[in-house]
């Protein structure tokens, strides 16, 4: 007589197994992706954000204040800061609703609603040239993948092109996570808020840093990279790019520092990068530079 508790207990397990696996594959488990370098996603955009300084782990709750104020708005979060190399509390990042894009205006009602709530407005410029990819933002685990999936390949991307990308932003919109990093005007990304905190650290040291500028050279800053804190540890894919649609890179590497490298996206300079710099003019004068930020740049965000 067969045991029908224990077939029982096989099928459920089975049908959970079926289930858990279909839930991965829908949130996109197995989807491709592709880095490329040239347009931005978004254009010009305004948002109203809130920033704060701490674990990106806890970047989940301004997400749901945002979307509390906006729940049909995109959401972007930018991160400023890699967590090996800076302390949990001394991270930087800012999260916040996009309230307009390109020649639009702001609706009047939600930019107060938002404002009222605490919110802080502020644009970034549409640049020519990004590092950019995108994965689905199916189900709450489409996030845990995305970070986990992507970054490692962003790093690859621009160890092996030896380019200057920062910061990193995530935008949230039609069923897509948009990862972007900018190879110009960097400085125009920081928010009023980072700006602060490096002239505070630049005085505190006494010393004098040059600034990540308008251009897009790499700054002996700190950057950005996501993965440990925010998600499960999932094995990355191999890179796959598209060469031949990456516009502009040439100028990119060029700007950037030659000697630049990666472990884990941050970017270790060298002393020649820091002569060549010296050596080359600075762009345009008309175009504004930002104070540096005191860590080296990274792309992604690992947290301890």
């Amino acid at each position: 007589m067969p045991d029908w508790v224990g077939v029982c207990a096989l099928i459920s397990l089975l049908l959970s197994l079926i289930t858990a696996a279909a839930f991965a594959l829908f949130s996109g488990l197995l989807s491709d992706i592709t880095v490329l370098t040239g347009s931005p996603p978004v254009k010009r955009i305004t948002f109203a954000y809130k920033y704060r300084e701490g674990p990106y782990r806890h970047c989940g709750q301004l997400i749901k204040e945002t979307l509390s104020v906006g729940p049909k708005l995109s959401c972007i979060c930018i991160f400023y800061d890699d967590p090996k190399k800076v302390p949990g509390p001394q991270c930087r990042y800012a999260v916040g609703s996009i309230l307009s894009e390109g020649e639009n205006k702001a609706d009047e009602e939600l930019l107060k609603s938002y404002e009222m709530s605490g919110f802080n407005v502020f644009s970034f410029p549409e640049v020519t040239h990004v590092v950019a990819t995108s994965f689905p933002h199916r189900t709450f685990f489409s996030v845990l993948l995305g970070v986990r999936r992507v970054y490692p390949l962003l790093e690859q991307y621009i160890k092996e092109r030896r380019l200057c990308a920062h910061p990193f932003l995530e935008i949230y919109r039609a069923g897509r996570i948009q990862f972007m990093a900018p190879l110009a005007r960097q400085g125009d990304f920081y928010v009023p808020e980072v700006r602060r905190v490096e002239r505070r650290l630049s005085e505190d040291s006494d010393s004098d840093v040059s600034g990540a500028d308008s251009n897009s050279e790499c700054s002996s800053g700190s950057g950005v990279l996501l993965s440990d804190s925010r998600e499960s540890s999932l094995a990355a894919p191999s890179v796959r790019s598209v060469p031949t649609q990456d516009q502009g890179e040439r100028d990119y590497r060029g700007r950037s520092s030659g000697g630049t490298s990666f472990k884990g996206l941050h970017w270790e300079q060298t002393g020649g990068q820091q002569a060549e710099r010296e050596e080359q003019p600075h762009g345009d004068s008309n175009q504004k530079g930002l104070e540096a930020p005191t860590q080296e740049w990274w792309g992604v965000v690992e947290e301890e």
